[in-house]
């Protein structure tokens, strides 16, 4: 079969019978069609032929850590023999993904499911370090039992890549036959991903276009409706008065609720739907993440793979109304204006683009505000992101929060104290934390707050909404913690009723702590919330609550929604195992065993799986399985610190403490960032007598945590235990 046939067939498969055509608008829009396909988004996915492939296939072979791929032409198609240990396939490639700075590659393992190749080629120019196939996880051996590797579901395009990558994608995943039956409306990102379905509107202009040729007289604009109106638009600027440092909008109020679109794929959320639908609200389509660790640093700037949502939300731009085309251009998506030009739209030179400001040699590096301002992460081995929350360097909150800063990622060779140094010799010293800013970072590095403390940093409105709503969502941590106040009715109900949703979402789903009355009171209105998330995060909040009468219809409908989006999140180990844990609230164990032997079914390396099932068991009193289960899931587990930690405590049950121990320190050394492992680890050990040892080994261990408080309660303990008072006030300085 030739290349042009076998992609015909290709695109056939996976486009929808009743698919929209980009084509509809490109016919009259061909300026905004040639700037689109200089975009980003026009080579997010393509078929795979001598246009959209960029590697070399020419019998090309890459290997990492045991892994081997062999890269070859046959047959004008491009395909991979692709081997780890005795075990090797041969696919062929049947589409590429995405185009800079890396180019993937897609392959069919099972009737419609695709899966992305470990290795990438890197698209770069070779004096950059491009022209080259590197592996997806080029520091770790990724072996098959590993839940990263390419074949697990964390790899699968269907699930984890395709809904942002084309027009009009839904998954259709079957949950009894873990398959898919993914297709497309168009095959990249075009129009149809932030206009919708225009065909109407384009048969419309057709006879509007008939009909002003008749009489060219016309100056009116007919309406998507059909009616006539005449021709406004809405009017403002970005102007700055005499005197001012950095422009303010003037002219009619902004609407900025299109970049809920750009959000729905620069974000990093949870599916309530299958496939995204433009012109609907985030919220009604997605539960976003927040900004907790481990995906950001203490002070909110970007760690993991987070894109741009949580990081822009944070920005003093975004609370001002700049959007996102404000910088970059609707249709090519590239930056309006390249270097200090783009920020100087708004932001006068005479201030900030001067050496009294940057401190460093005009157009050099230093001199670019986003370097300064937008310090870059790397991402995929090749693809460094800019932070979008515009933050100002702070190496003196580095130095106390563990936070990154752009002064010393630049100057490596140099330490905080020098970058706070020369700042402070440049600026003076810098304007003090806020306190409730203070709070905010000691709360997302785990430590310990009073809840007078923790409520502070929720209503401090100097505050970004993102980050005072992740406060609302981390109260569990403060009320949750021995010897704290309980959580209140009256604490939460102004963030329930208040007017920004990512409160609303917040608070609902941390009410679950209150009493059953006040929980059903304070929680039931939300059922009818404006938006999906709420109203799901609601229902899930009351699933094991007596809904009054009155609340029971929109209960079930909310509900419904629940079920629906677990379904459509039910193809990786998460989205079965919240069936379960779903299920057992319910009371359901026939459900939820179910549940979570599906969840180690479809993803074997999935840790939480094995500790929901063996806690069913250990329920039902099974403690032979809960033991079977356990021991299986560290068999394909090893390295999870969660499976031997709950094999511990499964021993400490059946008192076999010495066993529990081992368990123990396995888990503590594997994740040796978690106080609550050590605890149990030198708990333990004085359980069996061994009083010294545990006393000796925990002052070895507790300087490693930056959450002390617990073990140093221990450590106090142990020592009045021992009636060592050199040990009690060496604890009590801590």
């Amino acid at each position: 079969m030739g290349s042009v046939q076998a992609a015909k067939v290709i695109e056939h498969f996976f486009q929808k019978s009743t698919s929209i055509s980009n084509q509809v608008c490109t016919s009259c829009h061909q300026q905004s069609e040639h700037n689109w396909q200089q975009s980003d988004h026009a080579k997010s996915m393509a078929i795979a032929d001598a246009q959209s492939v960029l590697a070399d296939f020419n019998n090309i072979d890459a290997e990492h850590y045991g892994q081997k791929a062999h890269f070859f032409i046959t047959d004008e198609r491009y395909h991979v023999t692709i081997s780890y240990d005795d075990k090797a396939d041969t696919y062929p490639i049947q589409y590429t993904f995405g185009h800079y700075p890396l180019q993937q590659y897609l392959v069919e393992t099972e009737k419609g499911k695709l899966q992305v190749l470990p290795f990438a080629w890197d698209t770069r120019a070779k004096d950059e370090g491009g022209q080259r196939w590197y592996h997806n996880y080029s520091h770790e051996e990724i072996r098959p039992e590993d839940r990263l590797h390419w074949r697990q579901p964390l790899q699968n395009w269907n699930g984890m890549c395709a809904d942002c990558h084309s027009d009009g994608l839904v998954r259709e995943y079957d949950t009894e036959k873990n398959s898919f039956n993914s297709q497309f409306d168009n095959i990249n990102v075009g129009c149809l991903s932030c206009h919708g379905d225009m065909s109407e509107h384009a048969s419309q202009n057709a006879n509007l276009s008939a009909s002003t040729n008749s009489n060219s007289n016309t100056a009116t604009k007919r309406t998507a409706r059909g009616d006539v109106t005449s021709i406004k638009h809405p009017t403002g600027q970005w102007l700055r008065r005499i005197g001012e440092k950095t422009a303010h909008w003037q002219g009619d109020k902004r609407d900025n609720s299109f970049m809920d679109d750009c959000f729905a794929c620069h974000a990093l959320r949870a599916p309530l739907t299958d496939g995204i639908k433009p012109k609907i609200s985030f919220l009604d389509q997605f539960t976003p993440q927040l900004l907790a660790s481990p995906n950001y640093y203490a002070d909110g700037q970007i760690k993991e793979e987070v894109y741009v949502y949580g990081s822009f939300l944070q920005s003093k731009m975004y609370a001002a109304g700049v959007n996102c085309l404000d910088c970059h251009d609707k249709h090519t998506m590239k930056l309006k204006i390249e270097g200090n030009g783009l920020c100087l739209q708004c932001h006068g030179a005479e201030v900030y683009n001067v050496k009294e400001h940057h401190q460093h040699q005009d157009n050099s590096s230093g001199a670019q505000c986003t370097n300064c301002h937008m310090p870059e992460n790397r991402y995929m081995g090749v693809d460094d992101r800019r932070d979008h929350s515009f933050k100002i360097p702070r190496p003196d909150v580095s130095q106390a929060f563990g936070t990154p800063n752009a002064c010393i990622k630049c100057h490596d060779d140099k330490s905080n104290q020098w970058a706070s140094h020369s700042l402070e010799k440049w600026h003076g010293k810098p304007e003090p934390l806020n306190l409730s800013k203070e709070y905010l970072m000691a709360l997302n590095l785990g430590q310990a707050l009073t809840l007078k403390q923790h409520l502070s940093i929720i209503g401090d409105e100097k505050l970004d909404v993102i980050s005072r709503a992740t406060a609302i969502q981390l109260l569990s941590y403060t009320t949750q913690s021995p010897n704290s106040e309980a959580l209140s009715a009256q604490v939460l109900i102004p963030y329930l009723t208040h007017d920004e949703p990512l409160f609303r979402l917040s608070a609902v789903t941390v009410a679950t702590q209150l009493p059953s009355i006040d929980k059903i009171k304070v929680i039931s209105p939300l059922l009818n919330d404006r938006y999906k998330a709420i109203r799901v995060a609601a229902a899930r909040s009351l699933v094991t609550s007596d809904i009054a009468n009155e609340d029971q219809s929109l209960f079930d409908k909310a509900f419904k929604a629940l079920l629906h989006a677990n379904d459509v999140n039910s193809w990786r180990g998460e989205g079965v195992a919240n069936q379960g844990v779903l299920a057992m609230e319910m009371n359901d164990l026939t459900q939820t065993e179910k549940s979570f032997k599906k969840a180690i079914n479809i993803e074997p390396y999935f840790e939480a799986g094995y500790i929901n099932l063996a806690d069913v068991y250990r329920s039902q009193q099974k403690p032979f399985l809960v033991a079977s289960v356990l021991s299986k899931g560290i068999k394909n587990n090893p390295k999870s610190a969660g499976l031997h930690y709950s094999y511990g405590l499964h021993f400490v049950r059946q008192k076999k403490l010495d066993k529990g121990i081992i368990n123990f320190e396995k888990a503590m050394m594997l994740m040796p960032n978690n106080p609550q492992y050590a605890y149990t680890y030198i708990l333990s050990l004085d359980g069996v007598g061994q009083s010294k040892h545990a006393l000796t080994k925990l002052k070895t261990l507790i300087i490693n945590y930056q959450n002390k408080s617990e073990l140093r309660e221990l450590g106090l303990y142990l020592s009045q235990k021992l009636n060592s008072r050199a040990e009690y006030s060496w604890f009590m300085k801590l």
